[in-house]
């Protein structure tokens, strides 16, 4: 099969590069990420990066306001990759607590995509009462099925997270809870990297 223009071309044992890459938040919109409170860090190894939360809270039932079952944040990346390379996001590990009275359900859904590009990857993980306990989502591509960012063009990556959560047939006077953050401020979301070498010019 022929490769398309500018297409990374697949090679055995392609490594993540060894320069280091730099990810700037473009922008951070939403009722799960309120400003100031989602923070960015890059591997040492190239390989991941990581999004830490502080007030990502989805909640039914109880004194919960109308609005307050689903919370999302839309994050726009500007990823600067090292010339000659490419990426995809291989995996995210997605971790948070949850108290979901019987009956109650949570869900936590994800897509990735980059700036003009009509190919998304979408997950959702699905979570039911009785549950309390900390919470943990793992997405993952098949290589064969990766959205990868376009060689020599800077695309934003867009990645927009939900936490959705469902009293249903639980008892409405209590409240069920879902977060992707924590009692020390702080839980990880982490993104997988899968790197490529470009065709040369």
């Amino acid at each position: 099969m022929t490769t398309p223009p500018g297409h990374p071309v697949p090679r055995a044992g392609d490594k993540a590069p060894p320069d280091k890459i730099v990810i700037e938040v473009a922008t951070v919109n939403g009722s799960g990420c309120p400003t100031g409170t989602a923070a960015i860090a890059v591997s040492p190894d190239n390989t991941a990066f990581t999004v830490t939360y502080s007030d990502y809270l989805a909640k039914a039932g109880g004194p919960s306001l109308p609005t307050d079952f689903r919370k999302n944040c839309q994050l726009n990346l500007i990823v600067h990759v090292p010339n000659g390379f490419t990426y995809a996001v291989m995996g995210v590990d997605y971790r948070g607590s949850a108290s979901l009275e019987r009956g109650a359900s949570g869900v936590e859904k994800a897509s990735y995509y980059f700036q003009g590009s009509p190919a998304t990857a979408s997950r959702s993980h699905t979570f039911n009462g009785p549950l309390v306990d900390d919470w943990q989502a793992t997405d993952t591509t098949e290589w064969a099925n990766l959205v990868w960012a376009p060689c020599g063009v800077k695309r934003n990556l867009n990645i927009n997270t939900e936490l959705r959560v469902n009293a249903g047939t639980s008892d409405r006077t209590r409240t069920s809870f879902m977060t992707m953050d924590s009692t020390d401020g702080s839980v990880n979301t982490i993104y997988h990297l899968a790197w490529r070498q470009c065709p040369a010019a």
